[in-house]
């Protein structure tokens, strides 16, 4: 076990929250709002520019960083690790993480900062490679490992089905050296496959097709959906991935106690729990507070399930990411 363990957690989202009824109003889309609640579970979400809030990526991270931080009681410039989680980037150079850095720490600093892109299994896998950095160099005292979300700022004004899901929101962790070595991380286990790439994501505003006059007319700017995704795509990955990562570590499922999925869909959800013969009182929704917000809902659900007293000090927790491309990201740890 790596000697690292969570200190602090913190949440931000932006306004006030938007529900179904009030969205379709806002953003003149339409949707089948019965659909959107009862199976995807999805009642409200935030969206920054919906509430003629001028905040983006770097604030959302931020302000859930500046959170954590507070909760974690530490002296920010005391942080020699920031990672930032996206797959909606303030800019595509300079990192985001660079930004929050510079906001919270307000000078050159000894600190490492750089972002994870893996799509929205990027909070994940960011966590995994802190608590690995951390444990090899011993002068990083603190980490701050950070997921965020800004996919509504790449939808097309006639996406009904993007609107519906995706969510603006950012959570994160504040991580220090455990010494009593009592708390920590386990292991994680990782799954990549490149040749799914062309399924779903933001391809317009790289190199291979910069944004242009043409590219928007076309409407080929913002998220696209090319291919539809295999309907069995999480509740065949998650279970998989989650075996292989207790027979990595050596543990068995009932010895884990809290299970945190990507806040995709609550059917989703339920389905892996019930595959995984566990029951459903062992996992965490905010989906129905904070729509789908891709890399923060690991760190947010996390956050929820501690105040909510449903994960306590000592218990072990999974949790577990998939996003496009693919990539998937699962971290096993003691809080």
């Amino acid at each position: 076990m790596l000697p690292i363990k969570i200190i602090g957690t913190g949440v931000y989202a932006p306004g006030k929250a938007i529900t179904n009824k009030e969205l379709l109003e806002l953003a003149g889309v339409e949707f089948d709002i019965e659909k959107v609640e009862q199976k995807l579970g999805v009642y409200q979400r935030h969206m920054a520019h919906l509430r003629g809030i001028k905040e983006t990526t770097a604030d959302f991270a931020t302000n859930a960083a500046l959170n954590a931080i507070k909760d974690a009681g530490i002296d920010p410039n005391d942080i020699g690790l920031f990672i930032v989680g996206t797959d909606t980037p303030e800019y595509i150079s300079p990192a985001t993480t660079l930004i929050v850095q510079g906001r919270i720490q307000k000078k050159e600093t000894w600190a490492s900062s750089f972002d994870i892109n893996a799509s929205c299994a990027s909070f994940a896998i960011a966590f995994d490679n802190a608590v690995r950095i951390m444990a090899t160099d011993e002068s990083i005292k603190y980490a701050v490992v950070t997921g965020v979300y800004n996919m509504p700022a790449y939808l097309r004004s006639d996406d009904n089905f993007g609107y519906s899901i995706f969510a603006d929101g950012a959570g994160a962790f504040v991580l220090e050296r455990n010494a009593e070595n009592s708390e920590g991380y386990i292991d994680g286990q990782l799954l990549t496959d490149g040749t799914q790439y062309d399924y779903i994501g933001v391809y317009a505003g790289g190199t291979k097709i910069p944004v242009t006059e043409e590219v928007i007319k076309r409407n080929e700017h913002g998220l696209l959906s090319l291919q539809a995704l295999p309907g069995d795509r999480n509740t065949r990955l998650w279970p998989m991935v989650v075996n292989k990562l207790l027979n990595k570590a050596g543990l068995k499922i009932e010895e884990i106690d809290h299970f945190i999925f990507t806040q995709i869909s609550r059917y989703v959800i339920e389905k892996v729990m019930i595959e995984l013969n566990q029951p459903v009182e062992k996992t965490s929704f905010i989906m129905d507070r904070y729509g789908y917000t891709g890399s923060g809902c690991l760190p947010m659900t996390f956050h929820h399930a501690v105040e909510e007293g449903k994960i306590k000090r000592g218990d072990k927790v999974i949790m577990m990411a998939s996003g496009a491309g693919l990539a998937v990201g699962s971290n096993l740890f003691i809080y």
